[in-house]
């Protein structure tokens, strides 16, 4: 595959989820890349397959990994370092995850129109949760992006392992502001933690990220802003 003029395979990399819907999320998320830049592989760290040491160890030449993660957590920062390695492939670079990015800002406040959300309503931003505190300042982050762009601050619950959960943030949300309360899901497809979202208490859920072309874009920028690595033999 071409990036930039270097020939190089591209890897889309996500969570992996048990719900169809998501992973055909997924998958139509690297159908749209490729159709930018080229035939794209996907590769799973958790639940299913295949992972990014088994799609790495069928590639001969440069690839180009870029995480579809929305926080640079465990998964990002040991889970794929770990299988690049596993994979004995030398010549793969990596890219940042894909948050927080203003971009991804645009999509949640889009969504949340699309779920009944309306200006003087509350906003919660959930997200799936880490034991990584740089990950959990990034989530932050995507909070304040959001904030900006609605006008109001957006305070943030998750679904799980880390504090506070998103249905105790709905719960105190309302009380302060008596006031409808929707949750911009900072999740980048369906499955597990988005559903219980809506078991949070909240007025209205917002649908995941998902394949907006602004998330396609997104990737895209991510997968040209490295230049692939070429190891010797390669």
């Amino acid at each position: 595959m071409r990036i930039k003029g270097i020939d190089a395979q591209p890897i889309l990399v996500a969570h992996g989820t048990r719900s169809e819907h998501g992973v055909s999320m997924i998958a139509d998320l690297a159908d749209k890349v490729s159709a930018q830049i080229g035939s794209t592989r996907v590769a799973f760290v958790d639940v299913l397959g295949p992972s990014p040491s088994e799609v790495l160890r069928g590639i001969d030449g440069p690839a180009v990994v870029v995480p579809a993660f929305l926080a640079s957590g465990y998964h990002v920062r040991k889970d794929l370092p770990e299988h690049i390695e596993a994979s004995g492939h030398q010549g793969v670079s990596v890219s940042r995850s894909l948050g927080p990015d203003p971009e991804l800002a645009r999509v949640l406040a889009l969504r949340l129109s699309e779920s009944g959300w309306r200006r003087g309503d509350s906003v919660v931003l959930a997200a799936a949760g880490s034991s990584d505190l740089f990950a959990l300042g990034q989530v932050r982050r995507a909070a304040n992006l959001l904030g900006t762009m609605i006008g109001e601050p957006v305070p943030v619950g998750y679904v799980a392992t880390a504090q506070p959960r998103i249905a105790d943030v709905v719960a105190d949300t309302r009380a302060r502001t008596g006031r409808r309360v929707f949750i911009a899901s900072y999740l980048l497809a369906h499955g597990l933690f988005h559903d219980r979202l809506h078991d949070a208490g909240a007025d209205g859920v917002a649908q995941p990220l998902g394949t907006d072309p602004r998330v396609v874009d997104l990737v895209v920028r991510r997968m040209r802003s490295v230049r692939p690595a070429v190891a010797a033999g390669l």
